[in-house]
C-alpha cells in the first residue's frame, strides 16, 4: 500500500516529518517497506528564464544564452544546443555540480567553442521525468524564477510504501492509515462527511442479486457526463501510488479505492442491454475483461450480467464490452459487498490481481456501500458534470454490528504491559471503538464497521445457521477469547510494539525435542547405509504397468487404477523392485552400469491385498568397475545378502536372532535366493538373483540380484538411553573348529548351537570355511567356524579352554549330528 504525504494530509492534520511518520508506522505494526522522494532525484535543478539568446559565433547549431535565476542575483551565460532555446522562455537550469540522472553526468563550468558556459538548460528526459524530446523543457510564463524545480513541479511529496497483513483491510486506504496515525498521537484526524445527492430522475436500471456471495449492492445512473482526462491534482495522486490515469470516470473509482478503501465500478449505460443487472453465478463461458484478456469462467465464479451476458467479474474486474470511454455520456456506478472467500478463490484461479480484489478479500467497510456511492457521485458531478438519478439497490446490508470485551488485567497477564484502564480505553476510543459498558474490571466496546478483523468470529457465529444453544456457546467463546485478544493487540500497537517486553516461552525441558520422528530417522539411516555401500537412491511412482506387476506375483483387482495418470501406470506396485528394474534397464541401455549406475535402491511403499507397506528395496546389475588386481564381475546373490544384512543389523536387530530359509518370493531364482527371518515366523527381508524369466521380460541381460527389507516387520527403536558397554580389560581368545556335517545340516544350525554352548564366555561365532571334496565322505562337507571367547574376570586357563571346546563340540553334535574332524 502506497500513499503520498500530501494525500495523507487530506485526512490527517500533522506537522511531523516523513521520518517520524515512518517510525511511528513501524511502531504500530504497519511496517514501512520504503520511501520514495522524487525531489531527491532532481536536487539542484532550478527554474530560470532566458533573457537573451544569440547564435554562437563559431557554431551554427549552438546558442549563447543569458539566463536569470540560475545562481543568486547574477545572470549566467549558458551555451545551449536546443533548437527551441529563445529569449523570454522559462526553463529548467542545472548549475555546476548538479547530477543529471537522465545522462548520468555531473555539470561542470567550462567553455564550449571558446564561449563560457556556467550550467545547462535541461529537458524532462534529462531529469528522468519524461521521454525523448527535441529540445529543452518549456515552463509556463507564470513560472516563478529561481526556485527549486521540485518545489515548482510539486515533486517534494514523498511516497511511503507499507506492507499490510491479511487481517488489516482497513489499512488499505489513506483514511485508515490516517486513523491509525491519529490514534498513535501523530496528528488529528479530519472529519469526513459526504452529503447525499438527491436523485433528479427515476433510475432506468435496477439491481437483482441471486448469488449468496453478494448480500447487498447499490447503484445509480448519472447522465449527461463529459468524460476526458482528469485534472492534474487527481492524475498526480494516482501516479504517486503507481496507478495509471485513464479517464476522469475511471480515475474517480481508483481514487476512492485508495482514499477510502471502497472499490467501485462504472458501466457505460448505452452499452448495457435491458433494464436489470443481475449478480449471479457464471456459466461455462468466456469473458473479455478490461485488461483485454479472455477468461474462461466456471460455475463457482460470481458475475454481473445483463440481457446480453456477462458484463463484469464481480469484485475483480469489469468487462470490455460495457467499459466507459471518451464518448460515454451516461454512466451507471456500482457499489457492493462481495464475499471475501469467493473473490479470493476466483482471483487465484484466474490469476487476476487488482486493487479491488486486494481489498474485497481482506474485508471492506460495509457502512461505506452507500456513502462510497455518494462520494463517487459528488466527484463525478464535479469533474464531469451531468445529473444524478435515484439510487437503486438489491439485497440487504448485513448486520455488521458486534461487541468485544476487554478485561483490564489481561493487558499485563497476556500482553506484558502495565497500563491503567483509562489509558487502555482511551487508546481504543481513538481507533473508533465506543464504550458500551464499563466497570472496574472490564469494558465492553462496540466494534467500528471498518474493523472486520476484530471479533469477526462473533459476527460469523451469530450469522451462521446454528441452533440457539450452539450459537450462544460460539458467541461467548469468541467474545471471551478471540475478541479480547484483538482488543489487547490494538492497545499494544498504540502503546508501541517495540516497548512490549520480550518474554521467552516456558520450557518443559531443557532438552530440545527431536526434529525427526523415529520413522524419519530410521529411513535416513537406511539411506546412508545403502549409499555407503555404493547404491544410488531413486524415487519412483507408486504406480506401474499391470503387465510388469504380473511378473512379480499376484495382482489383486482391488489394486488396479480406474483413472490412471498414464496408460502404463495403471497398477499399484507390489514391490519397488519393479521401478528399480525398469530404471536399471534404461541405464544399461545407455551404456551405463558401473560406478553406481547399476546399483539402485529406494525406500518407498508397496501394495497388496492387505494394504500399504513400507519397504527398502535394492537392485544390482551390470558390471562392477575395474580396479587394480580386481577384474569386472557380475553381482552375486552374496552381494545382495550383504546389502540386506547391513540394513537389518543397522536397525538394531541382533544377528544371533536371524536365520535364512529357502522360501523366498517366486520372482527370485529358485535355489539362489533366501528369506531372512527373526525367529521361526517373522520375515524381515529377502535376497537373491532375480528369476531369469523376469530378467528377460524386463529387457535385462546377465545376472541381476535384488533384496528387500520389510520395514513394517522391524520394530522402531525405543527411546531408551543406552548404557555404556561392559568392556573387559582381558584379551579375547579365538578357537577354530571344523565339523564334518551331513547333507541335511545347515550352517546356521551349527553356528547357533556353538553360540549356545557357553553364553557367558562365547562372544561371537563366525563361519570362515565350507569345504567339499574327495577326501570327505560322499554328500558330506566340512564347516569351519571361529569361536571368540571373551573372559571378564580372569584369564582363561588350559583346563577352562578345554572345557569350553568340549562344550562346543557336544552342543553341535547334539543339535545337528555334525562331528569334529580329527
Amino acid at each position: 500500500m502506497k500513499f503520498s504525504l500530501s494525500w495523507l494530509r487530506e485526512h490527517l492534520d500533522f506537522t511531523a516529518s516523513v521520518e517520524d511518520i515512518c517510525a511511528r508506522l513501524n511502531g504500530i505494526g504497519l511496517e514501512v517497506e520504503g520511501v520514495d522522494d522524487p525531489s531527491e532525484r532532481v536536487v539542484g535543478f532550478r527554474t530560470a528564464k532566458i533573457l537573451e539568446a544569440h547564435r554562437h559565433p563559431d557554431a551554427d547549431r549552438l546558442q549563447v544564452c543569458r539566463v536569470a535565476g540560475g545562481a543568486g542575483s547574477e545572470n549566467v551565460q549558458v551555451v545551449c544546443g536546443a533548437p527551441n532555446a529563445r529569449a523570454g522562455l522559462h526553463v529548467i537550469f542545472a548549475p555546476p555540480g548538479t547530477y543529471v540522472p537522465g545522462s548520468g553526468i555531473t555539470i561542470k563550468a567550462g567553455q564550449i567553442r571558446g564561449q563560457d558556459s556556467g550550467g545547462m538548460l535541461c529537458s524532462l528526459r534529462e531529469l528522468g521525468l519524461g521521454e525523448e524530446s527535441d529540445g529543452i523543457a518549456e515552463l509556463p510564463d507564470t513560472a516563478p524564477i529561481g526556485i527549486p524545480y521540485a518545489q515548482f513541479a510539486k515533486l517534494d511529496d514523498p511516497v511511503v510504501e507499507i506492507s499490510i497483513t491479511p487481517n488489516r483491510g482497513d489499512a488499505l486506504s489513506i483514511r485508515g492509515i490516517a486513523r491509525d496515525l491519529a490514534a498513535a498521537g501523530m496528528g488529528h484526524l479530519k472529519p469526513w462527511l459526504t452529503e447525499a445527492v438527491e436523485g433528479d430522475f427515476p433510475s432506468p436500471l435496477a439491481w437483482k442479486t441471486e448469488h449468496p456471495g453478494c448480500p447487498y449492492i447499490v447503484g445509480r445512473v448519472i447522465r449527461g457526463v463529459k468524460n476526458g482526462p482528469s485534472p492534474d491534482w487527481l492524475r498526480r495522486r494516482l501516479e504517486s501510488v503507481g496507478v495509471k490515469p485513464i479517464s476522469a470516470l475511471v480515475d474517480v473509482t481508483n481514487y476512492l479505492t485508495y482514499d477510502l478503501g471502497r472499490p467501485l465500478h462504472v458501466f457505460d449505460v448505452k452499452k448495457l442491454n435491458g433494464s436489470t443487472l443481475t449478480v449471479t453465478q457464471a456459466a461455462r463461458e468466456t469473458f473479455r475483461a478490461l485488461d483485454g484478456k479472455d477468461y474462461v469462467l466456471g460455475t463457482d465464479d460470481m458475475v454481473i450480467v445483463d440481457d446480453a451476458g456477462v458484463q463484469s467479474l464481480a469484485g475483480l474486474i469489469g468487462g470490455e464490452a460495457s467499459g466507459v470511454d471518451d464518448d460515454t455520456t451516461d454512466v451507471f456506478v456500482e457499489s457492493a459487498l462481495f464475499d471475501a472467500v469467493r473473490i479470493a478463490l476466483t482471483g487465484r484461479r484466474l490469476a487476476i490481481h487488482t486493487d479491488a480484489r486486494q481489498r474485497f478479500e481482506r474485508g471492506i467497510d460495509p457502512a461505506l456501500v452507500l456513502n462510497g456511492l455518494e462520494a463517487a457521485t459528488s466527484m463525478i458531478l464535479d469533474l464531469c458534470g451531468g445529473e444524478a438519478g435515484e439510487i437503486t439497490e438489491a439485497g440487504n446490508l448485513p448486520d455488521w454490528k458486534r461487541t468485544a470485551t476487554l478485561r483490564f488485567e489481561r493487558l499485563e497477564t497476556l500482553g506484558g504491559v502495565s497500563m491503567t484502564p483509562d489509558d487502555a480505553v482511551l487508546s481504543l476510543e481513538h481507533l473508533g471503538f465506543a464504550v458500551i459498558e464499563r466497570d472496574e474490571d472490564r469494558a465492553v466496546f462496540a466494534v467500528p464497521s471498518w474493523r472486520n478483523d476484530v471479533a469477526r468470529g462473533n459476527a460469523l457465529a451469530q450469522a451462521a445457521s446454528l441452533d440457539e444453544g450452539r450459537a450462544a456457546v460460539a458467541s461467548r467463546h469468541v467474545d471471551q477469547i478471540e475478541a479480547e485478544c484483538d482488543l489487547i493487540e490494538e492497545v499494544l500497537r498504540l502503546y508501541g510494539l517495540d516497548s512490549v517486553p520480550p518474554v521467552s516461552l516456558p520450557l518443559s525441558t531443557m532438552i530440545s525435542a527431536p526434529a525427526l520422528s523415529p520413522l524419519q530417522s530410521r529411513n535416513g539411516l537406511l539411506r546412508r547405509i545403502c549409499a555407503a555401500r555404493g547404491l544410488m537412491e531413486t524415487v519412483g511412482f507408486s504406480f506401474v504397468a499391470h503387465e510388469d506387476a504380473l511378473l512379480f506375483g499376484d495382482v489383486p483387482e482391488s489394486q488396479r487404477l480406474l483413472n490412471p495418470i498414464a496408460t502404463d501406470l495403471d497398477q499399484l506396485r507390489p514391490t519397488p523392485l519393479i521401478n528399480l528394474a525398469r530404471a536399471l534397464s534404461r541405464n544399461l541401455a545407455r551404456g551405463l552400469g558401473v560406478n553406481g549406475d547399476g546399483a539402485l535402491f529406494e525406500v518407498g511403499p508397496s501394495f497388496d491385498a492387505t494394504g500399504q507397506h513400507l519397504r527398502l528395496a535394492g537392485l544390482r546389475g551390470g558390471l562392477t568397475a575395474r580396479e587394480p588386481g580386481q577384474p569386472s564381475r557380475e553381482p552375486t546373490l552374496w552381494d545382495a545378502k550383504a546389502d540386506l544384512m547391513a540394513a537389518i543389523l543397522a536397525l538394531g536387530v541382533p544377528e544371533a536372532s536371524l536365520s535364512v530359509t529357502a522360501d523366498a518370493p517366486g520372482f527370485y531364482h529358485p535355489g539362489r535366493s533366501g528369506l531372512v527371518r527373526q525367529g521361526p515366523k517373522v520375515a524381515l527381508g529377502s535376497f537373491g538373483e532375480l528369476h531369469p524369466g523376469i530378467v528377460k521380460a524386463l529387457g535385462l541381460n546377465g545376472t541381476v540380484v535384488a533384496f528387500e527389507v520389510y520395514l513394517d516387520a522391524v520394530p522402531l527403536p525405543k527411546n531408551k538411553r543406552r548404557t555404556a558397554p561392559a568392556l573387559s580389560s582381558l584379551q579375547p581368545v579365538r578357537r577354530d573348529f571344523a565339523f564334518l556335517a551331513g547333507p541335511d545340516v545347515q550352517v546356521q544350525a551349527v553356528l547357533k548351537a556353538a553360540r549356545m554352548a557357553d553364553r557367558n564366555l562365547i562372544q561371537d561365532v563366525r563361519l570362515f570355511d565350507v569345504f567339499e571334496g574327495a577326501s570327505l565322505p560322499e554328500g558330506h562337507r566340512s564347516i569351519g567356524i571361529e569361536v571368540v571367547l571373551q573372559p571378564q574376570d580372569e584369564s582363561l586357563t588350559d583346563a577352562r579352554l578345554d572345557a569350553v571346546s568340549k562344550a562346543v563340540e557336544a552342543a553341535v553334535l547334539k543339535a545337528t549330528g555334525a562331528t569334529l574332524r580329527r
